[in-house]
């Protein structure tokens, strides 16, 4: 039912609106993402696609892939191209996830709709 509802709008979240007190991370992630030129429409899907992966936690790691930090990049040590800081810093690790995410898929929304297609992105 959440897929049909997603590809009547793509570009839009169908999960809840982020926190009204987000963390640190998350209002980096926020900052930064408007920085680097996404609409503010963007905002929720990022908030729901690192809430999925990582809870927007610096440290995630997934124990069956290996999957690190807020994005959860594969493998972590990938994060180095935006900071030497990458396995402490949410910063350094939300613009790298940022990156990816533009080169990849265009938008946190089409990352996101493709995490939930698919169990990863």
């Amino acid at each position: 039912q959440q897929a049909a509802a997603q590809e009547a709008a793509p570009s839009q979240s169908t999960a809840p609106p982020p926190p009204a007190n987000p963390t640190e991370a998350e209002s980096t992630g926020q900052q930064t993402m408007l920085a680097d030129g996404f609409a503010s429409s963007q905002w929720s899907c990022l908030y729901d696609l690192w809430q999925r992966e990582s809870g927007w936690n610096v440290y995630a790691t997934n124990p069956s892939s290996g999957a690190y930090g807020i994005p959860q990049a594969l493998p972590g040590s990938k994060m180095a191209s935006a900071g030497s800081n990458w396995q402490t810093s949410a910063s350094t690790q939300i613009k790298w996830g940022l990156s990816y995410i533009s080169s990849t898929y265009g938008t946190p929304c089409n990352a996101y709709n493709y995490d939930v297609a698919n169990g990863g992105y």
